[in-house]
């Protein structure tokens, strides 16, 4: 044969094996579709009501018959036995999915454990403690599709406590596992004997935050802002061991380090034009700067107020501007007779005026430590930094009975006004703990005002916001106590100005 006419037919040879490989491929891709869609179905149903988990036993005999369906279609096999395999599969899977439903129901406090345990990445954190939970666990359900109810449940209970551990054990981790690691390193460079209070507070705080976990792991943030203080404090004390250390290697005397402390103060008041003095100590020069800054924060609220009267009074003006300008010749001829009269755009120029006296009168009627008072467009907050409650109630001490009464002395200012009491807590505590004990702190301001003031009870409002509207943060006490307060809000009734 000669050769192009060989070569030809090779690639002929070649095309046409490609083409029936190619064809008996999709055939075989359709073959297993149609084959595999009921037992599929089924499988599916089955993971979905986590049968691998709660039916293991079932669910596995479902797989084996599966798999082995599947390696009889890849060898060619007969398809009644594929077929035989798959019908088999199906059922199973389906009796898994059933097993599986009637475990979520019997096992359900174990499941709920076992998902709060994930939660908390016990898998990652904990996972000794995990993998005996999970071994409990699979017993159960084993037990379970063997008909023992009773021991089962007896097994899922020793798996939901094992489950609880582990949870708690990966929280700990979770949290408190940079303090440990803190602590380790401080026991290497020595920190004890240089800063041995420093580190024993965060020890302390450590231990604190342990029993908080334990005590209360579904709120988690006193234990979170705890275990990132020890994780401060821990540092902390590090470098206080790396600074006396230095200053003994240095040969460093106590003025030396007094005078290094009076530094940063110096800074800051520079900054601010403030000449400190520390011939009494730092407490003068610390107090200065508060001052200052103190009076930037009133002088920003004073702005921010002011700038909004200016862009309403702005808006009004250029209200009045057109209104004279579209004014037509037939008007004109009739102002000698309305000229006394002023437009409504004049009073409510007349009402803003009106009414920033009146909030210029309610601020002034507060000492600094009393309320602080700010501005929302035309309603105005009084956040009462000068009361306060005994912990976890809602009961008003008699001693704020002068204090009530600046309060009640503010709202007369705003006649028909209708009023917002709002209550807010930090963050300890559960979160329906702390809605319901805010909720209940401003309805006793309400209270309280309703029985000393005449105002309508529809035109006062008590809202609990609990800890969801903090001004501060959470980590410290100072900004605990400032998310732990009672605003009350004045909606001005702008019309009764007029």
């Amino acid at each position: 044969m000669p050769k192009m006419k060989l070569n030809i037919f090779v690639f002929i040879t070649i095309q046409t094996l490609l083409t029936v490989t190619l064809f008996n491929s999709v055939l075989g891709q359709d073959l297993k579709t149609a084959l595999f869609s009921e037992a599929n179905a089924a499988m599916q149903e089955a993971q979905n009501a986590k049968a691998n988990i709660l039916a293991p036993r079932v669910y596995s005999e479902a797989i084996e018959l599966y798999q082995r369906a599947e390696a009889d279609l890849k060898r060619e096999k007969n398809l009644d036995d594929i077929r035989r395999n798959l019908r088999l599969a199906t059922v199973r899977f389906q009796k898994a999915k059933e097993a599986a439903q009637l475990a979520t129901m019997i096992f359900e406090s174990a499941i709920q454990s076992r998902n709060d345990a994930i939660a908390a990445e016990s898998p990652k954190f904990a996972s000794s403690h995990w993998q005996k939970s999970e071994e409990r666990f699979a017993d159960a359900a084993r037990t379970l599709e063997e008909g023992e109810m009773k021991e089962a449940k007896n097994k899922a209970s020793e798996a939901e406590s094992l489950f609880r551990e582990a949870e708690l054990q990966a929280i700990k981790i979770n949290y408190l596992n940079e303090a440990y690691s803190l602590f380790k390193k401080a026991e290497k460079l020595k920190v004890e004997e240089y800063a041995p209070k420093t580190l024993q507070t965060a020890k302390k705080v450590v231990k604190q935050a342990e029993k908080e976990l334990s005590e209360n792991r579904y709120d988690t943030d006193e234990a979170r802002d705890l275990a990132k203080q020890a994780k401060y404090e821990a540092n902390h004390a590090i470098y206080l061991a790396f600074l006396i250390e230095k200053m003994k290697n240095e040969k460093k005397t106590w003025e030396d380090l007094l005078l290094d402390s009076e530094v940063p103060l110096k800074q800051i008041s520079e900054t601010i034009d403030v000449v400190p003095a520390f011939d009494n100590g730092v407490q003068k020069p610390t107090n200065d700067i508060i001052k200052v800054i103190q009076n930037y924060q009133k002088n920003i609220s004073d702005l921010n107020s002011s700038l909004y009267d200016a862009n309403q009074q702005i808006a009004l003006l250029e209200q009045r501007t057109s209104e004279l300008q579209n004014q037509n010749g037939e008007l004109r001829k009739k102002l000698g007779g309305i000229e006394t009269e002023k437009s409504a755009l004049e009073k409510r120029l007349e009402t803003q005026a009106k009414i920033r006296e009146q909030y210029a009168a309610a601020e002034n009627s507060f000492a600094p430590n009393e309320a602080i008072v700010l501005r929302d467009g035309n309603d105005l907050i009084f956040r009462l930094i000068g009361l306060s409650f005994p912990v976890g109630k809602s009961t008003i001490d008699p001693k704020y009975s002068n204090y009530f009464l600046k309060i009640q002395q503010a709202i007369k200012l705003f006649p028909n006004a209708k009023i917002t009491i709002t209550g807010h807590t930090d963050a300890y505590g559960s979160d329906a703990s702390n809605l319901k004990l805010s909720q209940d702190r401003a309805e006793a301001v309400k209270n309280y005002l309703l029985e000393n003031i005449t105002i309508d009870a529809r035109d006062i409002e008590a809202i609990g916001y609990g800890e969801s509207k903090p001004i501060a943060t959470n980590e410290t006490e100072e900004g605990r106590a400032k998310n732990r307060r009672i605003e009350v809000v004045i909606h001005p009734n702008l019309g009764a100005n007029l």
